[in-house]
């Protein structure tokens, strides 16, 4: 069912902590409702403006799985990879119809009868890639976040820890997750390196910036403007710094950006991709450094899936000159796929990001925030890369 007009009312608009609420519409949506993907568009923007909001009724518990819990939606996360996922673009494909949004936090409403771990009115937040939401592999694909309500297994339910709000909770587990599985895992980064970090404005960037910072690893981040990097040099919360920069869309080089500040560094982290960023980024890494390949938003249909629009001839090329002569390591670091493969990966990951965020040296960063009826203007404004770390939808 499509949305109608009668779904929508006009709201005020309250600042959010962030100062950064951005609302074109001006709209509440009247009733419970929830987001739908019922066909797949040829690229992002054409599946942003296809999506619709149909009204929905709480989750019967009595119909659902024996583990599951039903969670009333406070904050959902909006990322680079829901906008990918509508074109069929991403790996992971969810059966259609399903609701995007894939971490999100809320408030248990209803628990089935094996699900002993939580209570109605529990504060909570979902965020597993492997058990919940479109990005998993499950029986719980078709529920996101991007609702009214939504249902999950008990597995894959946290109670929010005391430090983090409901919007900043949100947005924790995909960055940091991505973030621990590269550098850590992956990479093995430990302190007193350097890691030059591509695309450290997006979630999953600013975030491996920040467990640099917690590990007593200096950074060279980069990213599209000056005002972003500004942004994130003042996200570091532990002893590791921000050390230098390069902007994209400058006139300097990514090498006299980087030698301008060390010789060479020990770790890539890279989410962007492309073949100039990837040969220049050998050029300034140390000999037998690591390569961690996280992405590859510069050419973002490279990766196929099962959308129209996608096109392989866009993947990306490393040199295999500068490889061999380096002595790199070029580590694939893809955190859903690995941890799927072996569970027990993830267990260290998330003792160490609840070690992190109790000690306050992790904390998501977040530049926007929009009601749950702008959502549509929410997902075009992280695939137009108007966001600096997160970007959230309030569903209150």
């Amino acid at each position: 069912m499509a949305a109608t007009t009668k779904m929508f009312k006009t709201c005020k608009l309250v600042p959010s902590t962030w100062g950064n609420v951005r609302s074109s519409t001006g709209k509440c949506l009247s009733t419970d409702s929830r987001l739908v993907v019922r066909q797949l568009a040829p690229e992002p923007v054409a599946a942003i403006n296809n999506i619709n909001f149909e009204p929905m009724t709480k989750p019967d518990i009595l119909t659902l799985p024996k583990e599951a819990v039903v969670v009333k939606v406070s904050h959902c996360a909006v990322h680079w990879v829901d906008c990918l996922m509508m074109a069929g673009q991403y790996q992971q494909a969810p059966p259609l119809p399903y609701t995007p949004g894939m971490e999100y936090s809320g408030t248990v409403v209803d628990v089935a009868g094996d699900s002993t771990g939580f209570a109605v009115g529990d504060a909570v937040y979902v965020a597993d890639m492997i058990n919940a939401g479109p990005r998993s592999y499950g029986q719980y694909q078709q529920y996101g976040g991007m609702a009214t309500y939504t249902v999950a297994p008990q597995i894959a339910v946290r109670k929010i820890p005391g430090n983090l709000s409901f919007a900043e909770v949100a947005t924790l587990n995909g960055a940091y997750e991505t973030a621990y599985h590269a550098l850590i895992h992956c990479g093995k980064i430990k302190a007193g390196e350097v890691a030059l970090i591509h695309g450290a404005t997006g979630a999953t960037g600013l975030a491996a910036v920040q467990i640099c910072s917690a590990m007593g690893v200096n950074v060279i981040a980069t990213g599209g403007s000056d005002h972003k990097l500004d942004v994130v040099e003042k996200q570091c919360l532990g002893e590791g710094k921000v050390i230098g920069r390069h902007n994209y869309n400058s006139d300097s080089s990514l090498v006299k950006d980087v030698k301008a500040v060390v010789k060479g560094v020990d770790l890539v982290y890279d989410t962007v991709g492309g073949l100039e960023l990837g040969k220049n980024s050998l050029k300034v890494l140390k000999f037998g450094g690591r390569y961690c390949i996280v992405g590859w938003t510069s050419t973002p249909f490279a990766g196929g899936g099962r959308g129209a629009g996608a096109n392989h001839a866009t993947a990306n090329v490393l040199p295999t000159n500068l490889i061999m002569m380096k002595g790199a390591q070029v580590l694939g670091c893809p955190v859903a796929i690995h941890t799927n493969l072996d569970q027990s990966i993830r267990k260290p990951r998330m003792e160490t990001i609840d070690r992190l965020v109790k000690q306050e040296l992790i904390k998501p960063h977040i530049s926007h925030e929009f009601p749950l009826a702008d959502a549509k203007e929410a997902l075009l404004a992280k695939w137009n890369r108007k966001v600096i770390g997160g970007c959230v939808l309030d569903c209150n």
